[in-house]
């Protein structure tokens, strides 16, 4: 049977061929377009999700029809197909035509003006197209996304399924859990003063799945953050592949996800190259001297140079006692107005000044800094192996700061310079031995850097000997890692600590005891003290994973019904009020209103 034949068409708007001329078909979609030109001869365009055709009115009275229908009224459509006189090689439609013999509105389009075209609907505000989602979504250069969507999603799915691993769902409603971000809370109608939370993603669920028997764990799950958006996150939900493996190591992890992405990024992605396993394995420390960041794009050449010893001491006051990180760039053919712009822009985004210089066609060092390098000129170009036209950013002041900013000035220089980026390619690596512990931005105080729920390693020694003042916990590495495409981190993941006395110490680290353990993660810890297999895991995120596919700069694009940067889906009115039954029904007082 024809997939696309219902009770309301025969064929579908992409089908009709020259095979089917002379054949009477109903087709039924939206009015694109309707042209009249002249008495009794019109050009309509139909469209539904599979394609156009060209619709020709030749009777005054089905001229008229058409004409009393605004722009995208849903109509059925029955006539003759035909060859068209004029052809259109860019429609696979575009060798024939149909002549109705009955137009039937379905669903009639009473606005005369419509808040944005369809087919250009990417060039309106996007407030105006989320509030327009339907609409937007009939342009087909949008819904192609969301159809690249379901067949990646198939494709791992089927994946997955071909290595071995079972589909379990988890559950929606939990309890809140200290993973890194803020929790979406539901209020409790049976038992009062009590909230559920929406998980933040299945972490304990997969792992207690490991702790059950379960050998191999997969589903497409949705996560649930209270986050601010991104270009490559989006506020309030996303998915992720989420996986887990029992007694399997962080190198079993890697295998799976070797053998599982490459295929499907060559095959449905906006390039046609993608790594072959083994992917690069980069460790973290390694990862922020060499690239700047943790999310190193390999695609680009570049890398930064520690040059503290170098500079530090030239007379330019900045770099007094502060780490100096420089970034060589060959052949730069930049102006200055764009250096300026670049310095900027770098500026902007790391929070941190950048800095430059460069070597003239005739090796004099000129502009930026470059008169405080006079003096050392010779030991500058041997150090950094300057030539004719080089041009050299630079960073400056505490280790982290400076290493950020070399990672923006290497992101954007690699961007600016088409020599040192190939851009047509998805370029894979692990970070790999990520800190165990950090020293929190807001506290002050020992916070556990990624995942709790990693192993340290050394294990138990490794953490006995920092609470002993032996060893500095920072120094702690975890089997922790993350998986970079092109710049992006698609997911983290980690060889779990499945030893509850272990768990404890690490956990005692960070100034949470036993009780404390007990009390935050009590199903995931009681189920450790009956033995619990070792077990590792990853969720790579879909979301992103399709915007690197389809070429997209913001992940709004490859999402059905986003929200927008302010967490707010405007088709929906979301986050909106609720009635005060409702309120008094859950015991919930609201303190402050916003303002309309």
């Amino acid at each position: 049977m024809d997939q696309c034949k219902t009770a309301y068409r025969s064929h579908n708007c992409g089908e009709l061929r020259m095979e089917q001329v002379g054949q009477t078909v109903t087709l039924s979609g939206f009015l694109e377009n309707f042209r009249e030109v002249g008495a009794g001869l019109g050009f309509a365009v139909l469209r539904d999700f599979y394609g156009v055709t060209q619709v020709v009115a030749e009777t005054e009275e089905m001229v008229k029809a058409f004409k009393a229908l605004n722009k995208e009224s849903t109509v059925q459509v029955t006539g003759a197909v035909r060859e068209r006189d004029s052809k259109n090689p860019k429609l696979p439609t575009g060798d024939i035509e149909v002549v109705p013999s009955a137009l039937t509105v379905l669903g009639k389009c009473i606005h005369n003006e419509l808040p944005f075209q369809v087919n250009r609907s990417r060039e309106a505000d996007e407030s105006i197209r989320l509030k327009h989602r339907y609409l937007d979504l009939r342009n087909p250069d949008v819904k192609k996304n969301i159809i690249l969507r379901s067949q990646v999603v198939a494709a791992l799915r089927s994946s997955m399924i071909d290595h071995g691993f079972m589909e379990i769902t988890t559950p929606i409603l939990t309890a809140s859990s200290p993973e890194g971000a803020r929790d979406y809370l539901v209020p409790s109608r049976k038992h009062p003063g009590k909230f559920y939370a929406l998980p933040q993603a299945p972490q304990q669920f997969k792992q207690l799945l490991m702790a059950s028997g379960f050998d191999k764990y997969f589903q497409i799950a949705p996560c649930f953050r209270d986050e601010d958006a991104r270009g490559d996150r989006s506020p309030g939900e996303f998915y992720q592949l989420d996986m887990e493996m029992a007694f399997a190591s962080q190198e079993d992890v890697f295998a799976v996800l070797e053998d599982v992405l490459p295929p499907i990024f060559a095959k449905y992605g906006t390039y046609n190259v993608a790594s072959k396993p083994p992917f690069a394995r980069i460790p973290y420390n390694e990862a922020m001297e060499k690239y700047g960041s943790d999310k190193p794009d390999l695609r680009i050449d570049l890398t930064v140079t520690d040059v503290t010893e170098l500079l530090s001491g030239c007379g330019f006051e900045p770099f007094a006692g502060n780490v100096v990180k420089a970034v060589v760039v060959s052949d730069f053919e930049g102006p200055r107005k764009q250096i300026d712009k670049l310095c900027a822009d770098v500026e902007v985004q790391a929070g941190n000044k950048a800095y430059w210089f460069r070597m003239d066609e005739n090796g004099e060092l000129v502009g930026g800094i470059s008169k405080f390098l006079q003096e050392k000129k010779e030991e500058v170009v041997k150090a950094l192996g300057l030539t004719n036209g080089t041009f050299v950013g630079l960073s400056a002041g505490a280790k982290g700061a400076a290493q950020k900013t070399a990672g923006v000035l290497v992101k954007m220089l690699g961007a600016f310079c088409p020599n040192h980026m190939d851009k047509e390619r998805y370029e894979f690596c692990w970070i790999v031995d990520f800190p165990m512990y950090e020293i929190g931005e807001e506290s002050g105080a020992l916070e556990f850097c990624h995942n709790p729920f990693s192993m340290p390693a050394g294990g138990s020694e490794v953490l006995q000997k920092a609470a002993a003042g032996e060893i500095d916990p920072l120094s702690i590495t975890a089997d922790q890692y993350d998986l970079v495409c092109n710049g992006i981190e698609l997911s983290s993941g980690a060889v779990r600590n499945h030893d509850p006395e272990i768990m404890v110490e690490a956990f005692r680290l960070v100034g949470l005891g036993e009780d404390d353990v007990k009390a935050k993660f009590p199903a995931m810890y009681n189920a450790f003290t009956y033995g619990a297999p070792p077990h590792a895991g990853i969720a790579p995120g879909v979301d992103r994973m399709v915007m690197l596919l389809s070429g997209e700069e913001t992940i709004r694009e490859i999402i059905p019904f986003p929200m927008n940067k302010n967490a707010q889906d405007l088709m929906m009115s979301a986050p909106s009020k609720v009635t005060q039954a409702q309120l008094d029904e859950l015991n919930i007082a609201v303190t402050v209103e916003e303002e309309e």
